[in-house]
């Protein structure tokens, strides 16, 4: 009996960890659990990619964001801005004739000549649908006709300090209209601020009158379309030399960013890339994750 109670004695009493080192257990689990789920760039296809939080102007994720690149659609954004800027009736009738057979290259347009439409119908369907005759008939209804609505977009892109932007049309069907992705959210930016772009752009489908038939647009970026999304103002673009390209203001996680992508190979490799973006900022644990490849 004097043996075990001699045990019992000799025998090391439980240790109870203190107050700090259960705090540090949990500081270091929470630790591990923030690292686990930190998520690397995204992995996106479009050749020029820029992301930037709208709150405070940090830049997200970039790739080549400060190259010029031929920008095609994306165009309309300014031709938009530079018509309501002139502060020109958007119920005011126009009507297209042979000059808007979509110079400065041939593309399909559903446009006859001979329609009118007023000039926000126009608008509409440009920048909802891309419609490039319609665009072309803003430039040409325009104070002064295409020329001084040229030097209007570039003194426009200049007043936003988009230093690398040129244009040369208000279709963007030149690739001379060139911009980087970094003008390009300064775009985006002043876009979303004018209402009508918003609410023109991000329409899921549109119909007009051309003679006697009405003719049904619809929006060239079907994300619009999905509920998951809170699109704030979009445009998207194509000609060979551009490859696909989208822009956008956009609600993601309950933070205002702005997307470019340029120059996506493939026919939906741009709203993958979008998709992607979207993703990556749901799961990655940093609010502030940078990355640039150049």
């Amino acid at each position: 009996m004097r043996s075990i109670t001699r045990a019992s004695a000799l025998s090391p009493a439980p240790r109870r960890l203190s107050i700090s080192a259960l705090a540090c257990i949990s500081l270091s689990f929470l630790a591990f659990q923030a690292t686990a789920k930190t998520v690397g760039a995204p992995k996106l296809k479009s050749s020029s990619v820029l992301i930037v939080d709208q709150s405070d102007s940090s830049v997200l994720y970039s790739r080549n964001p400060d190259v010029a690149a031929p920008i095609a659609s994306i165009t309309k954004l300014m031709t938009a801005l530079v018509v309501l800027d002139a502060k020109q009736p958007l119920d005011e009738p126009i009507q297209i004739t042979e000059a808007d057979r979509d110079y400065p290259k041939g593309a399909f347009s559903r446009l006859t000549v001979g329609t009118v439409l007023t000039r926000g119908d126009l608008m509409h369907v440009a920048l909802m649908a891309s419609e490039n005759r319609a665009a072309h008939a803003l430039g040409n209804n325009y104070p002064g006709g295409i020329r001084a609505m040229v030097a209007a977009m570039n003194a426009k892109a200049k007043s936003l300090g988009m230093t690398s932007a040129h244009f040369v049309d208000p279709t963007g069907l030149s690739s001379q209209n060139v911009a980087s992705p970094e003008d390009l959210s300064k775009l985006v930016i002043a876009a979303s601020k004018n209402h009508i772009i918003r609410d023109f752009s991000t329409d899921k489908n549109y119909a007009v009158r051309v003679h006697k038939h009405l003719v049904e647009y619809r929006n060239t970026d079907n994300l619009v379309a999905n509920p998951t999304w809170n699109i704030i103002v979009q445009k998207t673009g194509y000609i060979t030399e551009a490859g696909k390209c989208l822009v956008m203001a956009a609600v993601i996680e309950g933070r205002s960013v702005v997307i470019v992508l340029l120059d996506s190979f493939g026919k939906y490799t741009r709203v993958a890339d979008a998709q992607r973006i979207k993703t990556w900022m749901a799961n990655t644990s940093n609010p502030r994750f940078q990355a640039s490849i150049r």
